[in-house]
């Protein structure tokens, strides 16, 4: 329940002999309803033993006291404990023969088996045993078992189902014996439908028999599967038409109920009628003493609070509160005061509550004893036309088997304190008030928490400020409060000041209220901790300074790299002519990172007028790589020259790079050697991607003769092949880097490459920085290396028919 507004109630005045007549009137009702009930179970024993109608068995009752010089609850009570044995009872007229009864079909009794009574036998007996068996049962869940206990071996009942009429003409299950639970969820509530053989039993005060299953089907709406209970009945607790409560039994015996078993179970049904109503009686009297006792001290008191009492269902589940007591100042969100709200339900009123923190908290309290305090929070009801907030803070404790609440509403002061709280506190900041004529002070409790002071230390005069700032920090705060103090200058000064824990970096921002002749009379500020902020921005110098650093170093090392590129790999300005060969070389390192990579290339005459054509790939990048890079560019070139065979210098650079001081690089190399007496090009390659041959405006890859890339193995095996060259013939010789793009194959890389290559000319017409620029238009991840070797058109071939390539 969310409460409101004490002012917004009307007065809860009310004489007191208006509230002792109301007590005693409430007490007097209580009274009656017990004695109901007690008189109600012991007409319901006469009405199952002698077969006579309520009215003829409140008669006998009152004769029976009168003759016995009893009250009525005392020979109620007699009758409930003392039942005769049967022996000692009139005989009845034995029942007719069950051919007797015409009704065996679906109705409302339509006069089948009315006039035929209970017997004095073994149904007396059931209902002795049953009568004294309900005086112990304390639900109406416990009713239903002890139901088909006495009703399974007597009608051959398989479940009972107590069912309750609600204000709203649907029903609620309120008991029920031999049904699954899942299935009694399922039925627990059930909407006023038409064809609903229980509600129809309630409206028309008489039993309802259902014997043919296939018929009963096609007419009514049976609760629970059709095919599990063949027959049903329903009859109405008690008969007549202020009956509310329906009592089902549910059977899978295919066959009619005998007039026997009709008449039992009218008899059963009028003996629980009185039990129904006695349930919340013992129950509801001890509540109402805790409430009553509740709602005296209640009275006395001053505040907000209310009692609840927890509605259960037959499950014990909570699914409501009622409001058992309250206090003259409780007031809803509504204006409803005091004793207005006794009596009303929690969600009837409030929906909203249902599922939110508040009643879960309620529930926890209820199992764990333990009491609830709420965070502070808005209500709304918008089931009202004009929607009602209201900022609450709740406190539920347990008492007994209900729960006090009491709770707080927040006015607009209060909530203007709470905002400025909340702005201190997530501003990390607190205000201060210095009144320069009285010396009074005023801090927030914030402002001690930035200055790390203890809350219970007296607020410092502005003159002592200065001494909490470091030495560096304490001359231009005193100087800055001075201003402030003497002339009234606006003051905004950073200091730091030692506490427990650690330096902390403060804002002090305050400005004085001046006396109509300008002199300063007052001040008023605040003091902000910008700890936090100033960590951050030293943080971001220091980062700032190391990227500075590293930007310099980076520098330095990419100058370093352009040198060592420069010398190592000196790229001619333009294309060379190389034994009649025009050639063209392209270097483009990588535009990631700053290391040197691996590639080389090389293009020299030699002496015999040969042309020595190398490209090679060291893998890795850095010094360690450039080392290599440059030993085995000019071992191989040197060894060439000497008069060592392709193969021959592919094998002996293999060993180098097995005996090197890493012995884990390796390399990747193709060497080739052009004669121009014979225009052939002998090559041989080390794991190397394939030349690409241009001729005649098609464009193809040479096939790989045997070889393995250096420092893989200590037995490699080198093979070379020969390519006579033609007029106009282009041969590119390229490392990985031209081809290979992330997250794609070479074969992909090979094809793009062909493909450029023809749609960028060939011959002397073909621009390599045109092919380069639309193979490389991404950024570049590793370096890439080109021979560009062409045969002009005006050379003369030799037309001697040599093979285009051959194995040597």
């Amino acid at each position: 329940m969310l409460p409101g507004d004490p002012a917004t109630g009307p007065e809860p005045a009310a004489p007191a002999e208006v509230v002792a007549r109301q007590r005693a009137e409430l007490e007097r009702l209580r009274e009656l309803a017990a004695t109901t009930a007690v008189v109600e179970r012991a007409k319901g024993v006469l009405m199952a033993v002698s077969g006579c109608a309520p009215d003829a068995a409140h008669e006998e009752l009152l004769q029976r006291a009168e003759d016995g010089n009893r009250s009525l609850l005392e020979q109620c009570w007699l009758t409930l404990g003392a039942l005769p044995p049967p022996s000692e009872r009139p005989a009845r007229p034995a029942p007719p023969p069950a051919s007797a009864a015409t009704g065996a079909g679906a109705g409302a009794g339509a006069g089948a088996g009315e006039s035929v009574p209970v017997g004095a036998g073994d149904a007396a007996e059931v209902l002795e045993a049953l009568g004294r068996a309900l005086v112990r049962v304390g639900s109406p869940h416990e009713l239903a078992g002890c139901l088909l206990d006495r009703l399974a071996p007597e009608v051959a009942a398989d479940a009972v189902l107590l069912y309750e009429r609600l204000p709203e003409d649907g029903l609620a299950l309120i008991g029920h014996a031999g049904v699954e639970a899942a299935l009694a969820s399922q039925w627990r509530h059930v909407p006023p439908l038409p064809g609903l053989p229980a509600l129809e039993a309630l409206r028309s005060g008489r039993p309802y028999w259902l014997e043919r299953p296939a018929e009963d089907r096609a007419r009514h709406l049976l609760i629970g599967p059709p095919e599990r209970w063949l027959t049903r009945a329903w009859l109405p607790v008690p008969e007549g038409g202020t009956a509310r409560v329906t009592l089902g039994v549910l059977r899978r015996h295919d066959a009619p109920f005998t007039p026997r078993e009709r008449e039992l179970l009218r008899a059963v049904a009028r003996l629980c009628a009185g039990r129904l109503r006695a349930f919340d009686s013992p129950r509801d009297a001890g509540a109402g003493d805790v409430s009553r006792t509740v709602q005296e001290v209640f009275d006395a008191l001053p505040g907000q609070a209310v009692l609840l009492t927890p509605l259960r269902t037959a499950s014990g589940e909570v699914t409501d509160y009622r409001i058992a007591a309250a206090t003259p100042e409780a007031t809803d969100v509504f204006g409803r005061t005091g004793r207005d709200l006794v009596g009303r339900h929690l969600l009837e009123n409030y929906p909203a509550v249902a599922g939110a923190p508040l009643w879960r908290g309620c529930l926890r309290a209820l199992e764990t004893g333990v009491t609830y305090e709420s965070e502070p929070f808005a209500y709304q009801d918008a089931t009202v036309p004009a929607p009602v907030t209201a900022t609450y803070t709740v406190r539920a404790a347990p008492l007994g088997e209900g729960l006090v609440l009491t709770w707080l509403r927040y006015d607009p002061w209060d909530r203007q304190e709470q905002r400025l709280a909340d702005v201190q506190r997530l501003g990390n900041l607190g205000w201060a008030n210095w009144n320069l004529l009285t010396g009074e002070i005023a801090w927030a409790a914030q402002t001690y928490t930035v200055l790390g002071l203890r809350a219970d230390q007296p607020p410092l005069p502005l003159e002592r400020l200065p001494g909490l700032a470091r030495p560096e920090d304490t001359r231009p705060l005193a100087r800055a409060i001075a201003g402030l103090v003497s002339r009234g200058r606006p003051l905004d000064v950073p200091f730091r000041t030692e506490t427990a824990a650690g330096v902390r970096h403060l804002r002090m921002v305050a400005e004085a209220v001046p006396a109509p002749d300008g002199t300063p009379v007052e001040v008023h500020g605040f003091v902000q901790d910008l700890t936090a902020q100033r960590s951050a921005e030293l943080a971001l110098v220091e980062s700032e300074r190391t990227m500075l650093l590293q930007r310099g170093t980076l520098q330095a090392e990419r100058a370093l790299a352009a040198r060592l590129q420069h010398a190592l790999l000196p790229l001619p300005s333009k294309p060379v002519r190389l034994a009649g060969l025009r050639v063209e070389v392209a270097y483009l390192p990588a535009q990631a990172g700053i290391h040197v990579g691996g590639d080389w290339f090389s293009a020299v005459e030699l002496p015999d007028r040969d042309a020595l054509f190398v490209v090679g790939d060291v893998a890795g990048h850095g010094i360690d790589s450039v080392a290599t890079m440059a030993q085995l560019r000019f071992t191989a070139k040197g060894m060439v020259s000497t008069g060592s065979s392709l193969t021959g210098a592919l094998a002996r650079l293999n060993q180098l790079l097995l005996n090197s001081r890493d012995g884990q690089i390796t390399a990747t190399m193709v060497l080739a050697r052009y004669d121009p007496d014979r225009h052939v090009l002998a090559w041989a390659q080390a794991g190397h991607p394939p030349p690409l041959l241009v001729r005649r405006g098609e464009a193809r890859f040479l096939d790989r003769p045997r070889g393995i890339l250096l420092g893989a193995t200590g037995a490699p095996v080198y093979e070379s092949l020969e390519l006579r060259l033609e007029p106009g013939d282009r041969l590119l010789l390229y490392t990985d880097g031209l081809v290979e793009r992330p997250g794609e194959g070479l074969d992909a890389g090979f094809a793009r490459l062909a493909e450029a290559v023809r749609a960028h000319g060939c011959g002397e017409s073909g621009s390599l920085d045109a092919l380069l620029a639309a193979l490389l238009a991404d950024e570049r991840r590793d370096d890439v290396c080109v021979l560009d070797i062409r045969m002009p058109l005006e050379e003369v071939q030799d037309a001697a028919a040599t093979p285009a390539e051959t194995d040597t």
